[in-house]
């Protein structure tokens, strides 16, 4: 098997990771299914995309008759049967909950071809804690892009000591099509190689902010202006949420047990609340018509 057989990608939940990753894989020339059970999600996602497809042409980013020609090739479903029978890679993007991704890979194992390949989008979860719910281990990759996928290029491509070198060659043939850069990993680690630089700079930025020594704003000032980053480490949990900086120490408690890797009471209190950044309006920051308030 090789990347020329794989005709038609389907993306597992339809997410602010999801419906982007599924709009990559039709810019690359896939027939591409986004697959959620919500159909609000769905039509969401669509509408989203459509918007952001317009300001490339507008911006001279993307030919019309190019993006006509992705949306002939992609297609929204809520049967998750129908949605994977013929596709050659999965890519399941749901939340960053282990039990919620076993799941998936199971019900994945029942409807996919036997050949096809199953990849994760997970942030921090490595594949093999979740391929033992299928039958093809040989055949299950991390394949994780980052937020937002549209914007971002990079991928870790991700094997356990199972994943076929085929597999994980293919992995990155695929991220080649849809013009993202790959990064193999051959070892798995929790986190991978990105977020684990992430989360060592959040550790530290949350640490600062709790004991006192400086605002969150502050903090976020210097990391812009001192280290030229592009975005400060409180205002990057609110983009991407902050129930996903929840779960992704969460997990990582679940794995190591180290008291240290437990998720910040700050952030904490903020998921309990609802306070989950951009995506709710209020975060570390209050967003108002795309103004940033304290």
């Amino acid at each position: 098997m090789n990347v020329n057989d794989i005709k038609q990608i389907t993306v597992i939940g339809a997410g602010q990771m999801g419906h982007q990753i599924g709009m990559l894989c039709a810019l690359g020339g896939f027939e591409t299914i986004i697959q959620d059970l919500n159909e609000n999600a769905l039509q969401d996602a669509e509408a989203k995309l459509q918007t952001i497809m317009s300001k490339w042409v507008s911006k001279g980013k993307l030919a019309e008759d190019a993006k006509a020609s992705a949306f002939n090739k992609l297609r929204f479903s809520t049967s998750l049967e129908e949605s994977v029978r013929n596709s050659g890679l999965i890519i399941e993007a749901v939340t960053e909950k282990l039990d919620v991704k076993k799941e998936v890979f199971s019900k994945l194992e029942q409807y996919a071809d036997p050949h096809a390949i199953f990849a994760t989008n997970s942030s921090t979860i490595v594949n093999s804690l979740i391929a033992g719910k299928t039958e093809r281990p040989e055949k299950v990759v991390n394949m994780h892009f980052f937020f937002p996928p549209l914007v971002m290029d990079c991928v870790e491509v991700v094997m356990s000591e199972q994943t076929s070198e085929e597999t994980a060659q293919i992995a990155m043939e695929v991220c080649k099509k849809i013009n993202r850069t790959a990064v193999l990993l051959k070892k798995e680690i929790s986190g991978f190689v990105a977020n684990r630089i992430l989360g060592a700079l959040q550790k530290e930025a949350v640490a600062l902010f709790e004991q006192g020594i400086a605002d969150y704003k502050d903090i976020d000032v210097i990391c812009r202006k001192a280290l030229n980053h592009p975005i400060g480490p409180f205002e990057l949990m609110d983009l991407s949420g902050l129930d996903v900086a929840y779960y992704v120490m969460d997990q990582r408690y679940r794995e190591t047990g180290d008291p240290a890797d437990k998720p910040f009471a700050c952030v904490a209190e903020k998921v309990e609340k609802g306070e989950l950044g951009r995506k709710t309006g209020k975060g570390w920051y209050e967003y108002h018509s795309s103004k940033i308030k304290s």
